[in-house]
């Protein structure tokens, strides 16, 4: 099994080369402030040599050992506790936070690099950052002033974690009809009971208070999803000079038993009449909520890109180590019994399709992160709110495109492996299992579907489509007489079209049969996916294209010959997918009850 290493070339090649991000920074006074293109590379740096030297090292031995729970007390693996007192010595913590409550202030297009090393390194681990962040955005965005004040400093520096509890034991996807409640004291207080299940990190020995950011109702709500307030209740109360308080009236009362991410604690939260404070308006939890969706539903799909890498990375070395037969032209390496795997075929389609989704993936997740920053600081009305609609419409692909594929990466890793990639000191078998949670938490990846078909396209009757639809256009003519681009343009402009038809084709279905958008959305997921990873790739060999011939590393040339892979074997899916779209939902419904 190969040693973790931050893909930092790749990484820098994407931010500086492809999209130019030290240009979108400058053009952003408030991020212009606090980053410029040196500290952003001293950041990744430093980034790197934590995820591959503290966090990776831990990442076989927290699965092995697991979480422990004992009397309501959560007890993490060995050596996750002083990796984190590193991550919270170098301020990572706070590294996208504002700078007001002593945040870093940094752009989520460099944030995204460090959390992909981070998921990629250790992804148990790693989400316990993750969570954090989480529940500093949401509390920046929505709490109060006093609120703001007391908790985010000590949260941005690490010394307390935060933890977002939304799912009941009857209540997922449809969290409208949860039963946790909230009653007011007289003080502007309130106090929470109920149980809530499935908190990541929701109880553990590595910060010394834990935030809880919990969806309730208030008594008097209205039902249904609008009935939904957000409290913060923190683990220990805290006084009026910052110091802790008594323990808060709620407890762990289990840790699950997972197929992956063993090393992070999943937790049952017990409230009862836990004291807790209001986080933005009554009843309008839900979209105090949704304001970190976006930012946390990218992270997902970074998950899937950061297992995905760390698959590629072993697989790669094993495919150069292990020899097994002779190449289909003859012995390559005639000293040695046998070639290296790495000279048959199939061998190749599994590492460049996993070298196609990965690296592709993280220029989407990148260019998603760009459109995060401008909707989140331009100072531009306009420019803000066409980037507030690209992200609408992209999150729910990033989310699920890219942890299916991750998955899908990860399982073919295994697979170059062999019998050695279903043996757990291999390694392989971990990243298939951790990776798999990424299609389910944060919205199952079928919700994500819906969202994108039912609220972002045929909801907007197409408005936020045609904005991605345009981009892509205003490349495709931009790029009209670049020599180097020609293999790609054609096939690119084709994909779009395709896209482009079967989105009108299931807005017409959906105004008259209620089934086309369920039956439609996951192979709509995909097929944008598809096209968006080809629209990446093309920019991709854009910017690889100029420096390729002369190339004697390999890093262009390889780049120009992967792109050319993922136009002639994976884009031309988008071609089987828009036609299972077109033929509707008749044969997808058409079984009663007793016929399953």
């Amino acid at each position: 099994m190969a040693d973790y290493q931050a893909p930092l070339r790749d990484m820098r090649f994407v931010l500086n080369e492809v999209f130019d991000a030290p240009a979108l920074w400058a053009s952003l006074p408030k991020v212009a402030e606090h980053v410029d293109p040196e500290t952003a590379d001293a950041i990744l740096e430093e980034a790197g040599k934590i995820s591959s030297g503290v966090l990776a090292p831990l990442n076989r031995e927290g699965d092995e050992q697991g979480c422990k729970w004992n009397d309501g007390e959560v007890t993490s693996p060995d050596g996750f506790k002083e990796a984190y007192q590193t991550i919270v010595e170098g301020g990572w913590n706070g590294l996208g936070g504002n700078p007001d409550f002593g945040g870093m202030g940094m752009p989520k297009t460099l944030v995204a690099q460090f959390e992909e090393m981070m998921q990629g390194a250790n992804m148990a681990f790693g989400l316990a950052p993750m969570l954090t962040a989480g529940a500093c955005l949401a509390l920046d965005a929505h709490g109060s002033d006093d609120l703001k004040e007391k908790y985010l400093p000590n949260m941005y520096s690490g010394v307390w974690s935060g933890a977002m509890d939304l799912t009941e034991p009857h209540a997922g996807t449809d969290l409208g009809i949860i039963r946790t409640k909230a009653e007011p004291n007289e003080d502007g207080s309130f106090n929470v009971t109920g149980t809530k299940i499935f908190i990541t990190w929701g109880e553990h020995d590595m910060a010394e208070n834990i935030i809880h950011l919990v969806l309730a109702k208030l008594p008097d709500a209205p039902k249904g999803p609008k009935g939904i307030s957000l409290f913060l209740v923190p683990k220990f109360l805290v006084n009026d000079d910052g110091s802790l308080g008594e323990r808060n009236s709620f407890s762990c009362g289990s840790i699950e038993k997972k197929m992956g991410i063993k090393g992070s604690a999943t937790c049952v939260m017990n409230f009862d009449g836990a004291k807790g404070w209001l986080v933005g308006e009554e009843n309008k939890g839900l979209a105090a909520m949704f304001t970190m969706m976006n930012y946390e539903r990218l992270g997902v799909g970074i998950q899937g890109i950061g297992a995905a890498e760390a698959s590629l990375q072993s697989a790669r070395e094993y495919a150069l180590d292990r020899i097994q037969s002779r190449a289909p032209t003859g012995a390559q390496q005639p000293e040695k019994a046998a070639d290296p795997i790495l000279v048959h075929p199939d061998v190749r389609r599994m590492l460049l399709t996993m070298k196609g989704y990965v690296e592709g993936g993280r220029a989407f997740s990148t260019y998603v992160a760009q459109w995060l920053d401008i909707s989140k600081y331009a100072e531009d009305d306009e420019r803000r709110k066409h980037a507030e609609g690209m992200v609408a419409l992209l999150t729910p692909v990033a989310k699920a495109f890219l942890t299916d594929r991750g998955l899908d990466a990860c399982i073919m890793g295994q697979q170059v492996f062999g019998g050695h990639g279903f043996i757990r000191e291999w390694g392989q078998e971990q990243l298939v299992r951790d990776c798999r949670i990424t299609q389910i938490y944060e919205g199952t990846n079928g919700i994500q579907a819906l969202d994108l078909m039912g609220r972002k396209v045929v909801g907007t009757r197409g408005k936020l489509y045609e904005l991605f639809a345009q981009d892509v256009a205003n490349f495709l003519e931009e790029s009209s007489g670049n020599e180097h681009l020609r293999p790609f343009l054609e096939p690119l402009a084709a994909a779009v079209e395709r896209l482009d038809d079967v989105t009108e084709h299931v807005i017409k279905q959906a105004g008259d049969n209620p089934n086309a958008i369920g039956a439609a959305s996951v192979d709509y997921l995909d097929l944008f996916g598809l096209t968006a990873l080809g629209y990446m790739w093309a920019k991709i060999a854009k910017a690889a294209a100029p420096q390729a011939e002369a190339d004697t590393s390999g890093f262009y040339s390889g780049k120009m010959k992967t792109a050319r892979f993922y136009y002639d074997r994976l884009l031309p899916k988008t071609v089987s997918l828009a036609e299972g779209i077109r033929s509707g939902s008749d044969s997808m419904m058409a079984l009663t009850a007793e016929e399953f």
